[in-house]
């Protein structure tokens, strides 16, 4: 999407136009979920922190000066700065009696480590049988959160091939993985 599409949908939020607001989610949420998932690595709290961010653009929405900053790393820095936030009241400060001892984290489990790691080793091996440029999409997509748009034009390639680059690579991914 265009600096100016996501510009004029910022204006129109700013008059608190709600079908903009959807546009405007619809058109950013899979960057802004990347950033926050980046941040905070774990799915359901960058899903969470995603709904925080959009009120938070939701609320600061006049603020947003069109000459001054791109749109989209103006929604960037708000999810960015948020999930570091979290991450800050994430960490625990620890007991004095607990650091001494460095006492194990309970929850800890020796053998679901293992089994993560080795699936994780599993998923890798699978990733390098798929073509350097897909395997790369496939990461950017699903782990970085870019949508087809940015992909196909990053890649330099028509937005249909992009979403069947992607749709073969997780059938691949996915035939590997079941053997």
């Amino acid at each position: 999407m265009a600096d100016e599409e996501i510009s004029a949908l910022l204006g129109r939020v700013a008059l608190r136009d709600r079908a903009a607001f959807a546009a405007l989610y619809r058109q950013t949420s899979p960057k802004l979920f990347g950033i926050a998932l980046r941040i905070l690595k774990d799915r359901s709290e960058a899903e969470e922190a995603l709904q925080e961010i959009y009120v938070k653009v939701w609320e600061r929405a006049e603020r947003f000066a069109s000459g001054e900053a791109s749109p989209l790393s103006w929604l960037a820095a708000i999810a960015r700065n948020h999930a570091i936030d979290l991450l800050r009241v994430r960490k625990p400060v620890a007991n004095a009696i607990d650091e001494a001892y460095d006492l194990a984290d309970p929850a800890y489990d020796p053998e679901r480590s293992a089994v993560i790691r080795s699936e994780g080793r599993r998923i890798d091996a699978c990733m390098e049988e798929l073509e350097k440029d897909r395997a790369d999409a496939v990461r950017r997509a699903y782990v970085e959160g870019l949508s087809y748009e940015e992909l196909a034009e990053m890649f330099a390639v028509p937005l249909n091939t992009m979403r069947t680059w992607l749709r073969r690579s997780l059938l691949k991914l996915r035939e590997c993985m079941e053997r």
